[in-house]
């Protein structure tokens, strides 16, 4: 398996989705002519947060595929031969909505789709409101560049998704993301919210032997009038399989991060760290269980 690079897009967005998609796309190769040749952009990049109300009116947010944010990644994706990770709010059919990530090669090719499997319910974040829980599972996809997998936001949190995904052979697992602090609990919660972010990711890293690279946007975005609303904390950052952080982006500016996989960096670490060798596979059947009660 050959080296590759990948970039991350953080940014922040306004309430134009076709704006959204200009500017997200200008990025796409803003980070190609960096050296990216894999590209993540945040979670539901073509709007603002919509999800700190339920809010019926929203759904009309909802694309289809193929549909906007299809068309323009395919083509941009192609242009620059680079493969594109792209997450939108999917309209599978009426009704049936879900928090997805679209895969396209560097040939512009849909590879495949990544729909969201854990969904969020806390205030502000009223994505059950909104989203069917995904069904396809936890999936690898084999680009031009590198094998990688996506997970979304919420997922970030779960290690099984972790391992199911490194498990089908993905060397770097790409994590788009919105989240960020209630202003009026960041004085109180904030540095220990963000550091249990941090870390969860960086175990995922040193428990698999991969890459791992979350990709957030910035920005203080309110939905009502008189809401506190949601300050999102920025600080994308790729680490490697040891948990070492090699790229990590401000608190709030947009910027691309660039960072190299190294896959024998990848297979030396998991030599001397053999954590998928020791596995005790005969051992984990009541993992499938909600709460194991003797």
């Amino acid at each position: 398996m050959k080296n590759f690079t990948v970039g991350l897009v953080q940014m922040g967005f306004g309430t134009d989705p076709d704006e959204n998609t200009r500017r997200a796309v200008e990025k796409v190769g803003e980070a190609a002519s960096k050296g990216a040749q894999i590209i993540c952009l945040p979670e539901m990049y073509r709007t603002p947060y919509f999800c700190q109300h339920e809010d019926f009116a929203m759904f009309d947010l909802s694309e289809t595929v193929p549909g906007p944010s299809s068309e323009a990644f395919s083509i941009a994706a192609k242009n620059h031969n680079v493969a594109v990770i792209v997450p939108i709010f999917e309209k599978r059919a009426p009704g049936v909505y879900h928090n997805s990530a679209l895969i396209y090669d560097a040939d512009g090719t849909l590879l495949g789709i990544y729909r969201k499997m854990h969904i969020p319910d806390d205030p502000a974040f009223y994505e059950k409101y909104y989203f069917t829980p995904g069904d396809l599972g936890f999936r690898a996809f084999t680009t031009k560049h590198g094998r990688i997998s996506t997970l979304i936001c919420w997922d970030q949190w779960y290690p099984e998704g972790a391992r199911l995904s490194a498990l089908r052979g993905a060397a770097c697992l790409f994590y788009p993301t919105a989240i960020g602090w209630h202003p009026d609990e960041r004085e109180r919660f904030g540095t220990a919210q963000h550091d249990s972010w941090r870390t969860i990711q960086r175990s995922h890293a040193i428990a698999n032997g991969v890459y791992v690279a979350s990709v957030n946007r910035v920005g203080h975005e309110i939905q009502r009038e008189g809401d506190a609303g949601l300050k999102f904390w920025g600080q994308s950052f790729i680490c490697d399989p040891q948990g070492v952080v090699l790229a990590e982006a401000s608190i709030d500016e947009e910027e691309i991060l660039i960072a190299d996989i190294d896959m024998r960096h990848l297979e030396t670490i998991r030599r001397n760290w053999p954590f998928l060798r020791d596995r005790r596979i005969d051992a984990y059947g009541d993992i499938t269980k909600r709460f194991i009660e003797e």
